[in-house]
């Protein structure tokens, strides 16, 4: 990984509070395991409820036990969730996602649109108060918008003001609109973490581009070349076969030289026991520097033996 390096809009005297927030985030590899959690607004219960999804991710507490028990990086989720059951989960470390939109509204109606449900302050005083690991905030952009001047207008004033607080500024970056023809094209994925690293985010998260496989990890460099130092996490996807999901997150990290990954429903659409499996293996490919073979052993609950 490249040397770490404080950000110059972090003040001097909030320079150790970040420090400490980015290296809890990433154990101090530089890395990120973020659990996704913010789907309940983005997806409505589509990916909670239905034929496919364990029983129990119908309850929103379902991801606060994932998080809770597995290894992580942070659980990233909106403010709302955190206040409600924050309160029997205190180890957990938290990534609070500022804005979320519904997809009831389809493009071909309008573009997309998706502005903060809280304010720097309100999460600061939140910190304090509730006694929780905050580590950062997430905010998510729209380029190809047309309303993505708004977007990028307010996601540059949070990440200046979390820096000013010391908190890790993480985007979310969809090129989405009626003027964007190809969602996942390598090309555009790359102009998107661009924007995130001219925005002064510490991770941006994109979607895989497409074709997937060894061809998309090969696709994927140009994209983490153009954040610099911004890092890169890939978005995990809908639902995957186990060693299909740990295998992309290996060929993200060790061909594309992604920083990590979000992975939500990939995770929190299992039973609990095979949720938190599955987190400590993508842990330990992202963290550790597990090869597919060690994560499998470690998602099937083996321990030093092959796959």
């Amino acid at each position: 990984m490249a040397e770490f390096k404080i950000p110059l809009d972090v003040p001097r005297e909030a320079e150790i509070k970040f420090k400490d927030n980015f290296n809890t985030l990433t154990h101090g590899t530089g890395r990120l395991m973020l659990m996704a959690g913010d789907q309940k607004i983005e997806h409505l219960n589509n990916d909670f409820y239905g034929p496919g999804i364990a029983a129990e991710d119908a309850d929103p507490e379902h991801m606060f036990r994932i998080a809770d028990r597995a290894e992580i990086g942070a659980f990233a989720t909106e403010l709302g969730l955190i206040a409600r059951y924050g309160m029997d989960y205190h180890r957990v470390p938290y990534i609070i996602k500022i804005n979320s939109k519904t997809n009831l509204v389809p493009t071909g109606q309008r573009d997309p649109i998706s502005t903060a449900l809280w304010k720097l302050k309100q999460i600061k005083r939140f910190s304090k108060e509730s006694g929780l690991k905050i580590l950062g905030v997430g905010y998510t952009i729209y380029p190809g918008s047309e309303f993505e001047h708004l977007m990028l207008s307010e996601a540059a004033r949070i990440i200046f003001g979390a820096h000013r607080l010391g908190l890790v500024a993480v985007i979310w970056a969809y090129p989405r609109g009626k003027a964007v023809k190809q969602e996942k094209d390598a090309h555009l994925i790359a102009g998107a973490t661009g924007i995130a690293a001219c925005l002064g985010a510490d991770f941006v998260k994109v979607n895989y581009p497409e074709p997937g496989g060894r061809d998309g990890a090969e696709l994927l460099k140009e994209a983490v070349k153009s954040a610099g130092r911004t890092g890169v996490i890939c978005a995990g996807g809908s639902h995957a076969d186990a060693k299909t999901f740990l295998t992309r997150l290996y060929e993200q990290i060790h061909i594309s030289g992604a920083a990590g990954n979000a992975t939500g429903r990939n995770i929190h659409q299992r039973p609990l026991d095979e949720a938190v499996r599955l987190c400590n293996a993508i842990f330990a490919i992202t963290i550790k520097g597990a090869n597919v073979p060690e994560a499998m052993n470690i998602y099937h609950g083996k321990t030093g033996t092959s796959e």
